[in-house]
């Protein structure tokens, strides 16, 4: 894998393609484009071999080589079991070790969040997220 993916939109697109070609990915509608020189989108679902499925959306600036807005929701079935934003909330204390970047888990999911450590806008996501959909898969 190319080491600066988020540099360019064609390494960002081969970056995201070979993550969701290997054999865990049962199936993608994870699409990439442009709508500028600058910027890139990631957007779609990954349906993984274990049963979970990730909803996601990326938006990186090409030209600074930084994801700037991120949403991953991860799913069992229809069950929405955790999401990750980077939404900031500066007022809650318990985020400031990473923030904005959070995570929503259960109970009460909406209103529930916990540091985010694996969350960067300066390096790919995606490899973390898909590891982590690949231990709680195991659960």
């Amino acid at each position: 894998m190319t080491a600066h993916p988020l540099k360019s939109l064609s390494e960002y697109s081969h970056f995201v393609a070979e993550l969701l070609s290997q054999p865990n990915v049962q199936s993608s509608t994870v699409a990439v484009w442009s709508d500028s020189p600058y910027t890139s989108v990631a957007e779609g679902e990954v349906l993984f071999i274990n049963g979970l499925r990730l909803r996601m959306r990326e938006e990186v600036d090409l030209d600074a080589g930084l994801i700037v807005s991120y949403g991953y929701e991860v799913y069992r079935g229809e069950e929405r079991l955790y999401w990750y934003d980077d939404f900031p909330h500066p007022n809650d204390p318990t985020l400031a070790s990473t923030q904005p970047h959070h995570k929503h888990v259960p109970p009460d999911i909406k209103h529930n969040r916990i540091p985010a450590p694996i969350m960067s806008f300066t390096r790919p996501n995606l490899p973390a997220l898909i590891h982590e959909i690949e231990e709680v898969g195991r659960v």
